[in-house]
């Protein structure tokens, strides 16, 4: 199926490099910068940079609108699109109801997206083997859709479009949060003395072992640290210490203690009396 990408960014270039070396025929580019869709276009031996979304669209039988978010739906409703193409974008959050303009006109629509972090291209094309793939269609791009996902090495889930929001507020979760936390652990070993560079070569093992943890032996038994041993001294001397040099941070601290509480009564290690014990802590805590 021919494909043709509106959008030559990281999302968009990678996407289109991983499928044209498994032999996926990707055949035009276009993007508002047209440095960007002529730069893909050169990666590529079947592409071309077009110069117009409609020159794209019309000689390609399957479409990704790899745009930011914002924009979608705006260049969907810029297409005259035709009946039984296939058009997808590659959104978390968004549903394929953005791409109503495009189903109006006979199109088959759907959402592809890359359950992954993408800091930059080639970073983003090295991570996208093994992911996941969030899958939105109807058949049979549904089962295309499938197919591309296992081309890649890839998984896929299939989501309903009520079910996108939450899918995306989840991997906010697991990744962009993951950094937020990783930033306040750098910033308290500024405290006494640690550059964040040092910092991260010192935590980067844990993260890693942790991740480990994860995988090899899974929730809730990979679980550690007072909350899972019911230490309720060690959890007051860090309230303490929050609150003599990093006051801000309070909050974040008692909510993830609050939020892993349950995790550590799922493994087993501490009892109700200890969860309510450290409860009533947090709790208090946070008045």
């Amino acid at each position: 199926m021919k494909t043709g990408f509106i959008g030559a960014g990281t999302t968009g270039t990678a996407l289109a490099v991983r499928f044209s070396e498994k032999g996926w025929p990707v055949v035009g580019a276009y993007s508002r910068t047209s440095s960007s869709a002529d730069k893909l276009a050169r990666l590529l031996p079947t592409c071309r940079a077009y110069h117009t979304l409609q020159e794209l669209a019309d000689v390609a039988e399957m479409v990704f609108i790899t745009t930011p978010d914002d924009v979608i739906a705006q260049v969907c409703s810029e297409v005259h699109w035709h009946k039984g193409q296939s058009v997808l974008h590659c959104s978390g959050a968004h549903s394929v109801d953005i791409l109503e303009p495009a189903r109006k006109l006979g199109a088959n629509v759907g959402s592809f997206h890359p359950l992954q972090t993408f800091a930059d291209v080639d970073q983003a094309m090295a991570n996208l083997p093994t992911s996941t793939f969030g899958l939105e269609a109807e058949e049979p791009l549904l089962s295309t859709l499938k197919e591309l996902a296992s081309l890649l090495d890839g998984n896929w889930v299939e989501l309903k479009p009520g079910d996108k929001v939450l899918y995306h507020v989840a991997a906010v979760f697991a990744c962009n949060y993951l950094v937020t936390l990783v930033r306040l652990a750098l910033d308290l070993w500024k405290g006494f003395g640690v550059s964040s560079r040092e910092a991260t070569g010192c935590l980067l093992p844990l993260l890693r072992g942790t991740l480990n943890n994860i995988d090899s032996i899974g929730l809730p038994n990979c679980l550690t640290g007072p909350v899972a041993r019911g230490d309720l001294g060690t959890i007051d001397r860090h309230l303490n210490a929050l609150r003599a040099k990093n006051p801000s941070l309070l909050t974040v601290y008692k909510e993830l203690g609050l939020q892993t509480i349950p995790i550590a009564l799922a493994k087993g290690k501490i009892n109700e009396q200890k969860a309510e014990e450290m409860k009533a802590l947090l709790f208090w805590e946070r008045k």
